[in-house]
């Protein structure tokens, strides 16, 4: 197991207006920019489960430490992230495993 990642994050979204998961998403990825993650991915949530709608976006990341993952949530992109999806969305629910 010494090759699974430290910290995994984990971020799910929904939109208050579905119309706005473009920008949404869009936000969400300027993340990809952020140098601290080991790995990173944006999706849009394929809903193939029948008993679960309430997310529409998911943010998956990997991390190598409580440093790089603090360090990533302090980055400019971060916050300019932040500005964008907060108005947009409605749930955020947030995993850090």
């Amino acid at each position: 197991m010494s090759d699974r990642p430290n910290i995994r994050h984990v971020v799910f979204f929904s939109a208050k207006d579905k119309a706005d998961l473009p920008r949404i998403m869009e936000g969400l990825q300027l993340l990809a920019k952020i140098p601290h993650s080991d790995h990173f991915e944006v999706r849009q949530n394929n809903r193939n489960d029948p008993l679960s709608g309430e997310v529409d976006v998911v943010v998956y990341a990997e991390f190598s430490s409580d440093a790089a993952l603090t360090a990533y949530k302090s980055h400019p992109i971060y916050l300019k992230a932040i500005d964008i999806v907060r108005p947009l969305r409605d749930m955020r629910i947030a995993a850090d495993f």
